[in-house]
């Protein structure tokens, strides 16, 4: 059905939390159960619709000496005739100039909303955002700015999607425009998280299998590393194509039908004993079978010759690059074993096992942020806060610590007991002196988009729900 949108004079404000990846991390696009957080902090988008066809965008960062971001175009940018272009056209108006690809998480929504909705957009918009969330810390500032800005797109010119199905569409914002090749784990927390309950999220593509409450004994905080993160970099894309050549390579031992795709390099797997995903074998078969038979590292001009590509659409397997195979297709198959005992241990709680439960806890994500390292994602400033964390250990009320999101940089979580606030920013104070960087502590949750809906303000100054 196609929908044709009219004028309006409101403003609509919308809200999205960014997130604290408590355990699954890299691990959602090889299919793993993920435990996510939305944090505090947020980003709000106000949106006005106006009588033409432009798209006007100011971008304000909190704390930011730096002036705002401003970017504009016309929705006849997004269009041939009556037709949306394609997402590589559109991807390029925003790669075109660096200073504008920002811009891409806000207004590429309207391109995702005219090829996969067949809405038709009349008249453009007037938008602000302005953002809590620590950009570039692994938190998911992106995912937060995509979906306020989609459910603010969503509410002014009156577009139906459920919050999971909006957090799809945020995923190919950034997938197909941005360039991101991230999975959907960020997005779907932005928008369906609960507050102080962590979303687990079975990432097949994406079903919410529940939220889990935190103990009242256990606390979650984060802590920024000041080693900027970006699911953009070198190092998460070829750890994902890893991941993806790791399946393929298994594909062909198991001996499961296989035949290319119409996209270059694109494979796709028949009679899939695993359902194509990595986190469905376990660490047991994963070992008697194919472990020992993976290669460490294999370059992929060798790789594309002998398996022909992979089963991942967004990212493809560079011929002069050498990629950590073993490493990279064993993370999310021991990951997945590890998040789901770690929320085992947290639905079956006993308080009367405090000690030894949080320890298992703890354990658990020292083990995820090992993994991480072995696949090439650490670096010097998240372990050496996982370090300060663990020599601080349970006597000073600290369980354990990981770095989060896609790694390289970014934040580091930690788990430890309620109260243990001041023990938590003498670590972030040590680290800061060792570092030359005063450290964030980030604490607190709040609910995602779909709790907040939006807020309808009128010219005269009146608000609804």
């Amino acid at each position: 059905m196609t929908m044709t949108i009219n004028g309006s004079d409101e403003v609509f404000i919308t809200r999205a939390p960014g997130r604290l990846d408590l355990m699954g991390g890299i691990a959602d696009y090889s299919g793993s159960l993920v435990l996510q957080l939305p944090i505090a902090e947020a980003v709000y988008t106000a949106l006005q619709r106006h009588r033409s066809d432009e798209i006007r965008i100011e971008s304000y960062v909190e704390g930011s000496p730096l002036p705002p971001r401003r970017f504009s175009c016309s929705l006849r940018d997004f269009t041939d005739g009556n037709t949306p272009i394609d997402y590589h056209s559109a991807q390029k108006i925003f790669a075109e100039n660096p200073e504008h690809h920002w811009a891409a998480y806000i207004a590429g929504a309207f391109v995702v909303l005219m090829r996969e909705c067949r809405v038709r957009f009349s008249e453009g918009a007037r938008i602000v955002v302005y953002s809590q969330v620590p950009e570039g810390k692994g938190v998911s500032s992106s995912a937060a700015l995509e979906v306020a800005s989609m459910q603010a797109i969503c509410a002014a010119y009156g577009i139906d999607l459920a919050p999971v199905e909006l957090a799809f569409m945020c995923q190919r914002v950034e997938n197909l425009i941005a360039g991101a090749p991230c999975g959907v784990m960020d997005q779907m927390t932005s928008a369906c998280g609960e507050n102080n309950r962590l979303l687990a999220l079975l990432c097949q593509p994406g079903e919410i299998t529940g939220t889990i409450p935190l103990p009242e004994e256990l606390a979650v905080w984060g802590i920024d590393s000041g080693i900027r993160h970006a699911v953009t970099g070198a190092d998460y894309g070829t750890v994902r194509t890893a991941a993806f050549m790791g399946y393929s390579i298994i594909a062909h031992l198991a001996r499961m039908p296989v035949r290319r795709s119409e996209a270059p390099g694109v494979i796709e797997v028949e009679d899939d004993r695993f359902h194509g995903y990595l986190a469905n074998l376990s660490p047991e078969e994963f070992e008697a079978e194919f472990k020992a038979r993976l290669p460490e590292q294999i370059s992929g001009g060798e790789f594309i010759e002998r398996y022909g590509g992979i089963t991942d659409t967004v990212t493809r397997v560079e011929p002069e690059k050498t990629y950590p195979v073993l490493a990279a297709a064993s993370h999310p198959i021991y990951e997945h074993a590890r998040v789901n005992r770690f929320a085992e241990v947290l639905e079956h709680w006993d308080a009367s096992r405090l000690t030894s439960n949080a320890e298992m806890l703890g354990r658990m994500m020292y083990e995820s942020h090992a993994s991480y390292s072995e696949c090439g994602l650490g670096s010097s400033g998240t372990d050496q806060l996982v370090r300060l964390v663990s020599a601080a250990g349970p006597a000073a009320g600290l369980y354990g610590a990981k770095i989060t999101g896609g790694g390289c940089g970014g934040t580091v979580a930690v788990l430890g007991l309620r109260g243990a606030d001041t023990v938590v920013r003498d670590i972030a104070n040590e680290y800061s002196q060792l570092a030359g960087y005063t450290a964030r502590v980030l604490t607190g949750s709040s609910p995602g988009a779909a709790a907040f809906g939006y807020r309808r303000t009128t010219l005269k100054g009146r608000s609804e729900c």
